[in-house]
């Protein structure tokens, strides 16, 4: 496990239960970070056969996007949730 894939499982794991599509959402954000780990080196850290696309890094840019955009969608869940404020309505008048 490269250090992108470990920071990324660290990360979601700090989120506790996940729910709905969360578990779909992490399983390709740590998919996404190891191809990023992988991409990074230009060899599989498996077997060290070269990785398509890692070469030069070509494939980075791309797949950070990509892994953005997942942990965005996986965070976003949480937002909504995170409404504890009982007394937030107090200004109106029901």
């Amino acid at each position: 496990m490269g250090p992108v894939e470990k920071a990324v499982r660290d990360d979601v794991e700090q989120l506790g239960d996940l729910a709905g599509v969360e578990p779909s959402l992490s399983e390709m954000a740590y998919t996404l970070a190891h191809q990023i780990d992988s991409a990074a080196t230009g060899e599989c850290d498996t077997c060290g056969a070269p990785v398509p696309g890692g070469e030069d890094g070509k494939l980075l840019p791309q797949l950070n996007r990509e892994l953005r955009q997942t942990l965005v969608q996986l965070l976003e869940g949480r937002a909504t949730d995170d409404d504890d404020d009982d007394l937030g309505d107090l200004g109106s008048p029901d």
